[in-house]
């Protein structure tokens, strides 16, 4: 990646970018870390959201590949690389797990080509470049990979919010878990209407030119596990899902809800 690839822009805000500054990660630029700062102005939880998601991804995959005994992951959406990416905490468990990354960022293809594609003597990790508006398309380059009569966990994390609208989301959804099996999972997290902070944030997101998010209420984000089993401790703030019992009451809870549910 360079500054000057005509496929990247360094002039406009890029929630990817933006995500990585709040987790302490290199990959952004001077406007990123402008907007990210501005961002913490409106609402200082923000940054507490961007770490307490990777901590949920990270119980999340290891419950499914270590208590469930899913093998394969279907991870839409995923942004920069950081640490304890999916593939690093599945294959930490299952060294023969496969995942697939899908993403359509430029800059984030950059990135995963580096770092999201290797192939060793167990396990598969690799990137789809695909718009997950189009579930159809996503499915097509999995099945290249992933063997869909088995089961696969699905995610989505923290990009639901991109949708272009609420019927899209539940859409983009349902398209991607009619096509894998009984005994496959979903797994998603996204932000919620509960903080007027976090509602105005977005909106000045999508003023500053980034892709525009859509934070929604509970309801209409547990509304998405319609169909499907979920898993003790059901939809709850990310900061609850599965911690540590001895970190209870000791995390912040953040304007973001998500829980796991296997399809039945």
């Amino acid at each position: 990646m360079s500054d000057t690839d005509p496929a990247i822009r360094t002039d406009i805000p890029h929630s990817a970018r933006i995500w990585n500054y709040w987790m302490g990660g290199k990959d952004n630029y001077d406007i990123d870390r402008v907007v990210g700062d501005a961002s913490l102005e409106i609402d200082p939880d923000i940054s507490a959201m961007a770490v307490q998601s990777r901590q949920f991804l990270i119980r999340a995959v290891r419950f499914l590949a270590g208590e469930v005994g899913l093998r394969q992951f279907l991870d839409i959406g995923t942004g920069l690389p950081t640490m304890q990416n999916t593939h690093e905490v599945a294959q930490g468990i299952a060294p023969e797990a496969k995942v697939v990354y899908v993403d359509n960022d430029p800059l984030v293809l950059a990135h995963a080509r580096a770092l999201l594609t290797t192939t060793t003597e167990e396990g598969v990790t690799t990137y789809v470049d695909a718009d997950f508006h189009e579930p159809e398309n996503i499915l097509v380059s999995a099945r290249q990979v992933l063997n869909f009569s088995q089961p696969v966990g699905v995610m989505f994390m923290g990009v639901l919010g991109h949708a272009r609208s609420y019927e899209d989301m539940r859409h983009i959804v349902r398209t991607v878990l009619d096509a894998v099996p009984s005994g496959s999972y979903l797994v998603f997290w996204d932000g919620t209407v509960d903080n007027p902070n976090y509602v105005k944030l977005c909106e000045e997101y999508t003023k500053s030119g980034g892709v525009p998010y859509e934070p929604r209420t509970q309801e209409q984000l547990a509304a998405v596990f319609e169909g499907l089993e979920l898993v003790e401790p059901g939809f709850v703030p990310i900061t609850r899902w599965r911690v540590d019992p001895a970190q209870v009451g000791s995390i912040q809870d953040v304007s973001a809800y998500g829980g796991v549910a296997r399809k039945p």
